[in-house]
């Protein structure tokens, strides 16, 4: 019998590659996707064309703030794994809106925690928490490991930690298989375009081909440890097949400025970032994370899991998707101004 899981954020980065994988591994795909007045399968639109041709892949409408809902669904459903990927994932708009990311980050977790307690009565679940790197803030000590403690810097990040400490609540008092990973930046060619990686190289490629003059950016002092997204979600499925739940660091172990990042990025390209790049007050966080490095050790011991895909790659593969992008954007522009 088909195994089945339930991906809320299937629509985002991650849970469109982790349901690329657990399709590829025979599961039958529950996603949980927003309500709204425009398409925003995207990222999935591959695997939802063929929906009526693969019957493997279902998507309903809810959303994670509202517990009743979630709840009815898992029941319906009856998923043997749960990974709860969607939030309000941009550290800057947590700024703005702080009380929206706690619901949805924060709350929303502890509803896919109680929806999964009440469905154990009845069956074996696990659940997957997305926690993040964003925890550590201000760091304590470098590299951050899975003892390191929180520090963090923005309301995204301390409606992770809500979240993290819920999760490991649940596993002590219910004896729920529930683990955190707590992933590093990680990018792709689908990474949303406001995030720094995908901006810098959606910009690029468009100045390329002379489509965009200038890429305003904030903080490219700050340091992250990046990795390939595609690579990651494979760790969540991993965590789940363990005979023990337990909670780890998904890293590559490098870190690297956004700086390093721009060089390889216009480098591969063949331009010299500093001639396009000006630095915007407006970009900078009210406080900034300065430096991320994890030590995915643990992963490595016992999910034998490590990272394929160095950073040069990754910015290779994110800028050649970008530079077909702009591609077809500048054939578009010259159809229209030749009729």
């Amino acid at each position: 019998m088909k195994k089945s899981a339930l991906i809320t954020g299937i629509t985002g980065q991650d849970g469109s590659y982790l349901a690329e994988l657990l399709l590829d591994k025979g599961y039958m795909v529950h996603g949980l996707v927003r309500r709204s007045s425009s398409f925003s399968t995207g990222r999935i639109e591959h695997l939802y064309r063929d929906v009526h041709d693969n019957p493997s892949l279902f998507l309903h409408y809810g959303d994670l703030t509202d517990g009743q809902a979630l709840t009815n669904l898992v029941q319906e459903i009856k998923p043997d794994e749960i990974y709860n990927l969607g939030a309000q994932s941009h550290v800057r708009v947590s700024f703005d809106q702080p009380v929206y990311t706690l619901m949805s980050d924060g709350v929303g977790a502890l509803n896919v925690l109680e929806a999964a307690r009440l469905l154990k009565k009845q069956k074996d679940v696990r659940v997957y928490q997305a926690s993040s790197s964003e925890m550590y803030g201000m760091v304590l000590e470098t590299p951050q490991t899975e003892k390191t403690a929180f520090n963090p810097q923005s309301p995204y990040a301390c409606a992770k930690v809500y979240a993290y400490y819920q999760t490991i609540n649940y596993r002590r008092s219910y004896d729920l298989f529930a683990c955190n990973g707590i992933l590093f930046n990680h990018e792709s060619p689908r990474r949303g375009e406001t995030f720094v990686t995908r901006k810098i190289t959606r910009a690029a490629t468009r100045i390329k081909l002379g489509l965009q003059k200038k890429l305003y950016l904030g903080n490219i002092d700050a340091k992250r440890d990046w990795g390939f997204a595609k690579d990651y979600v494979e760790a969540m499925w991993l965590m789940l097949q363990q005979d023990i739940p337990d909670d780890y660091v998904i890293a590559t172990g490098k870190t690297a400025t956004i700086r390093e990042f721009l060089d390889l990025v216009f480098g591969h390209l063949g331009l010299d970032w500093s001639q396009y790049v000006e630095i915007d007050p407006r970009y900078f966080r009210p406080a900034e994370v300065d430096l991320l490095l994890g030590d995915a050790s643990k992963a490595k011991e016992k999910l034998g899991w490590t990272p394929p895909t160095d950073l040069a790659g990754l910015a290779r593969l994110m800028t050649d998707a970008d530079l077909v992008l702009a591609e077809r954007e500048l054939q578009e522009k010259t159809t229209i101004a030749a009729k």
